[in-house]
């Protein structure tokens, strides 16, 4: 029992420290999207995770939370470069766009400013003394700035989502900001003539809440 223990021990050393180069490789990538790095540090974690998973199976009967299957390196390298070096050959005729607009509630106008302001605090120098935000339009384009413009910025309890609409168009050409003058809410987001919209999702959070509720009293 006691090889077995310490086989187990090296297992999971061998995760934390998988873990760890994962981290470090995302870290260096900085948000770069297939990073061979950061692939081959996923697919070490994941195959140390389960060879842990297997042993602990084995010496106990118990596992991890963690729901992974081996993955063979020699063909996951194969599947990531696959497109590595290929010369683009079908490229589409169009632009694909996509328009977004979500609606949402205020609750309450102080709260609002309240955590739009701490975010604007947050990314102002020590130094510096930041303006007062003023108003609720300020408030959201604070939270959207500190948020890089994500949209995820605004998932917060200060603003109750309403309905949304999500379009997608292929366009003849992108989008000139500068043919726009800044205060012009339309220019931007009106369509061509000769644009063609694929299709539209929509959203309807609060349908989606009244459904689980409905769901929950039926048991």
């Amino acid at each position: 029992m006691t090889d077995q223990h310490g086989e187990l021990d090296a297992a999971l050393e061998r995760v934390i420290d998988a873990a760890r180069a994962h981290l470090a490789a995302v870290r260096a990538a900085q948000g770069r999207i297939d990073d061979d790095a950061v692939w081959q540090a996923y697919v070490a974690l994941n195959n140390a995770s389960f060879a842990y998973d297997e042993q602990l199976l084995d010496a106990f009967g118990e596992v991890t939370p963690w729901d992974v299957e081996s993955i063979d390196p020699d063909e996951a390298d194969e599947r990531f470069g696959a497109g590595e070096g290929v010369e683009a050959t079908d490229p589409h005729p169009r632009v694909i766009s996509v328009r977004q607009r979500r609606d949402y509630r205020v609750p309450s106008v102080a709260a609002l400013i309240r955590v739009a302001e701490a975010a604007r605090r947050e990314g102002t120098p020590e130094e510096d003394e930041p303006a007062p935000v003023e108003g609720v339009g300020e408030a959201v384009l604070e939270l959207l700035q500190s948020g890089d413009g994500s949209l995820s910025a605004l998932d917060v309890p200060e603003l109750e989502p309403l309905d949304g609409v999500v379009m997608v168009s292929e366009v003849g050409t992108p989008v000139d900001l500068e043919s726009f003058d800044d205060d012009d809410p339309v220019g931007p987001f009106q369509p061509a003539a000769d644009d063609r919209l694929v299709g539209r999702l929509d959203e309807h959070p609060f349908l989606e809440l009244d459904e689980e509720h409905d769901h929950d009293h039926a048991h």
